[in-house]
């Protein structure tokens, strides 16, 4: 968007890319337009992303959007073109279902200078009844594994020493394309035939997805790194079918410890919703211990957020101080499990790659802080302790050196 935008001569453009995964994002979106246009008040205000799709009137209600775009024209040259024309439409906004394009989308190359993010998937056929991001992105749609591989050697010629695979729903890698291809398939092919591609890492995945060749990839590739985020959403079982969800708890259960029974060293995250609608006290708890159960070290808590639209908003909610009170207890929850994760590996030695001056992530991503190494090395780095949230390395010793 930046680029043509640039080609199209809209230098004075704001371009704000809103989500819409909660209630709360979309309401810090429509702040961000109000201080923008404070700020730049000459300047072209333009929105776009998941929430300008789904709610598109609401934003171009907004006195301060000068043009709110989809997210099935955001990325075409042709859309920014026709801005900089005198007269241009307000809303530009086609039906996202309707888009069948698979390789459009391909985005790469931004990040630090060390990781790059590459977009093989987007969209969602899955109808979680929390989830309004089907109605953001559209169906589900993958990129060639042929292009993916060419884009991945672009980015290790030009520099990157790790790239992540993203996606919506990225273990639905290729429903929409003919052949056998699975997400698995995909990240053999890309580490065989990339060889110069130093370290591998994936985003958020539905563990009831995986297929068996991932799980060769993740026992067997030591370039894949060992760091896995969950969409596991509860704890509790009924709480999972009432959200549409295609796990139970004892699946999640049962994928984190075949995970780490292949590969020790591996780390998990995942993605966890308090307060969803009828959810009783001792719902949660099953949530809370589920961190135990997994092992999990890196939470993204989110209180529940009643999406207009979506079957959960029309089921009966749970009291907003609860929510908030339940999420707080998630996030302490997660501090200790993280606090306990960094303990465990104080001691040990890691190749940290740096994406910034003196402080990098580990293969299980776990971050260190290490004086002295510049952005862009993977260092040897042994763990002295924990500070901060990281943990503090020395004694490192840079990829190259002797």
């Amino acid at each position: 968007m930046q680029r043509h935008a640039a080609a199209a001569g809209l230098g004075n453009a704001i371009i704000i890319n809103t989500c819409a995964v909660t209630g709360e994002a979309v309401r810090q979106a429509m702040q961000a337009i109000r201080r923008a246009r404070r700020e730049h008040p000459a300047a072209r205000i333009v929105v776009t992303g998941c929430a300008a799709q789904a709610e598109p009137e609401r934003f171009a209600e907004m006195a301060e959007v000068d043009h709110v775009i989809g997210n099935a024209d955001k990325t075409l040259g042709a859309t920014w073109a026709a801005l900089a024309v005198s007269g241009s439409p307000r809303m530009q906004v086609a039906d996202i279902m309707a888009v069948r394009e698979t390789a459009g989308h391909l985005a790469a190359g931004y990040g630090t200078r060390s990781r790059a993010f590459l977009q093989v998937q987007t969209g969602c056929d899955h109808r979680c009844t929390f989830c309004i991001i089907p109605f953001g992105r559209g169906p589900s749609r993958s990129v060639p594994a042929r292009a993916v591989v060419t884009e991945v050697r672009r980015l290790v010629d030009a520099g990157y020493a790790e790239v992540v695979l993203t996606g919506v729903d990225m273990t639905s890698y290729s429903s929409d394309l003919p052949g056998e291809m699975r997400l698995g398939r995909l990240v053999r092919q890309v580490l065989r035939h990339v060889p110069d591609l130093k370290r591998l890492r994936l985003s958020s995945i539905d563990q009831m997805e995986v297929d068996a060749d991932l799980m060769v990839a993740i026992a067997e590739e030591p370039r894949l790194m060992p760091h896995i985020h969950l969409s596991l959403q509860a704890g509790d079982d009924l709480i999972l079918k009432r959200m549409r969800r295609r796990h139970l708890r004892q699946d999640a259960i049962r994928f984190c410890a075949n995970a780490r029974r292949i590969r020790p060293d591996i780390a998990f995250g995942a993605d966890l919703i308090a307060g969803f609608p009828t959810e009783t006290e001792a719902m949660f708890e099953r949530s809370l211990d589920l961190v135990d159960a997994c092992g999990l070290a890196y939470l993204h808590i989110f209180p529940f957020s009643p999406r207009p639209g979506t079957p959960a908003a029309r089921m009966p909610q749970v009291a907003r101080p609860a929510v908030k009170e339940r999420a707080s207890r998630l996030r302490r929850k997660g501090a200790e499990a993280l606090q306990r994760h960094m303990a465990a590996r104080v001691g040990r030695t890691f190749d940290v790659l740096m994406e910034r001056h003196g402080a990098g992530h580990a293969p299980d991503f776990t971050e260190i802080e290490v004086a002295g190494v510049p952005a862009g090395q993977i260092a040897r780095v042994r763990a002295a302790a924990v500070s901060g949230g990281r943990l503090v390395g020395e004694g490192f010793r840079a990829e190259g050196s002797k």
